[in-house]
């Protein structure tokens, strides 16, 4: 089932429920989906990988949102936002857990044969190819910065 079947289906039962929540969530995803449908180049047609950095860019957008919101003490606002981050994550993959994440990036290190600084940009290619919807690119990016300056 595509995710945009899966939204579809959510809306609709958000819709008898009367969740507001879900409804605000769910109708921003099939907006984004939509609108990379019909993007030019898009055929019409998204791939899981596309479908997986959609979400991430909307949980991204959000995440920003939130940061902005609790700096300027709107705690209407930014309860929003968190409710809607809850809802799109949902729809992704399982994050992996901050030791699960080490070991897989200190593994790519490994693999790549990095031993520096230097190496971080082989390093982030392979890992963020790897761990693609799995973990978050600012992580990936702190944890192979730390791991190569600990070598």
């Amino acid at each position: 089932m595509s995710l945009e079947q899966k939204i579809m289906g959510d809306l609709k039962t958000a819709m008898l429920a009367k969740d507001e929540k879900a409804l605000r969530s769910l109708r921003a995803i099939k907006a984004a989906i939509l609108l990379a449908k019909t993007s030019e180049g898009a055929g019409g047609d998204l791939k899981e990988d596309d479908e997986i950095k959609l979400l991430q860019k909307l949980v991204k957008q959000r995440k920003d949102s939130l940061e902005i919101f609790q700096q300027q003490n709107r705690t209407d606002l930014a309860q929003k936002e968190q409710e809607e981050i809850e809802i799109i994550e949902k729809f992704l993959p399982k994050q992996l857990s901050a030791d699960e994440l080490r070991s897989e990036v200190a593994a790519i290190i490994t693999e790549v044969g990095a031993s520096s600084q230097a190496d971080m940009g082989k390093v982030m290619g392979a890992a963020t190819k790897k761990l693609a919807g799995k973990a978050d690119g600012k992580t990936i990016s702190a944890l192979v910065k730390e791991l190569l300056s600990g070598k």
